[in-house]
């Protein structure tokens, strides 16, 4: 795979877009962040509910939960993209997304030693310029870390329930191109489009991944969890600089 070729933005294939992340975007919440992928913008926030679903109550199913809401504001595309509430039905794309995060996001919390509370994970997209759903689910590992720190805090539970790390990112074939974390020009135009979620200790959670009418080969999709891997390694790293950063200056 090929390392010199620039591309509409100027990065190498292997190239992340500038990552950053800005926290307490929402104060009202117990924990939030602002994450940028390049010119994708996610507002992530996470607030505890001292309670659980009723589900659990009646299974008597213990410990607590974890689930998750995503939504694209009508201004972050070029398009002005309609309100759920105004065409009267639920999103199809929006639940993919936030079955999604909430997968992502249990597959690292230790449900038990959440205790009886149920942990909300909202992600809003400002900007949309491809990726968002990684971007959300890197956002929201954050928001929720910051948030179980409140809980550990008040003596609330007694230890941190999240057993590691999770971030999430893009890989496609764009113009015949193994290319991580796509923009929305590539994504809009990939032969074959990818979303890994991978673990700090860099285990698989989930990969997705389709050709656009066309078929890709063993080799391609091992070029694309190749980009995948070493784009999770930053990103793992860039979350454990912020939320040090974060923790200390508490």
């Amino acid at each position: 795979m090929s390392t010199s070729a620039s591309r509409v933005d100027g990065r190498r294939p292997d190239q992340l877009r500038p990552i950053s992340f800005e926290a307490n975007i929402a104060p009202h919440a117990t924990g939030s962040v602002l994450v940028s992928f390049g010119l994708t913008r996610v507002i992530c926030a996470a607030t505890i509910e001292n309670n659980v679903p009723t589900w659990m109550k009646q299974q008597r199913v213990p410990g607590g939960w974890l689930t998750a809401e995503y939504s694209m504001l009508p201004y972050s595309t070029l398009d002005r993209k309609p309100r759920e509430i105004s065409k009267g039905k639920p999103d199809g794309r929006n639940i993919e997304i936030q079955r999604l995060i909430g997968r992502s996001l249990r597959a690292v919390l230790d449900l038990q030693k959440l205790g009886q509370n149920t942990l909300w994970i909202d992600c809003d997209v400002l900007q949309a310029d491809g990726g968002t759903r990684t971007a959300s689910i890197t956002g929201a590992y954050l928001a929720a870390r910051l948030a179980v720190q409140k809980l550990i805090d008040a003596k609330k539970i007694p230890e941190n329930p999240l057993t590691d790390s999770v971030a999430a990112v893009s890989a496609g074939i764009f113009q015949g191109e193994a290319l991580l974390d796509l923009n929305y020009v590539e994504d809009k135009d990939a032969e074959v489009d990818a979303n890994i979620v991978m673990t700090g200790r860099g285990q698989f959670v989930e990969v997705q991944g389709s050709g656009e009418e066309t078929t890709f080969s063993a080799e391609q999709l091992q070029a694309l969890l190749g980009l995948a891997q070493k784009g999770v390694k930053e990103l793992a790293t860039l979350q454990t600089a912020f939320l040090t950063r974060q923790l200390l200056v508490r």
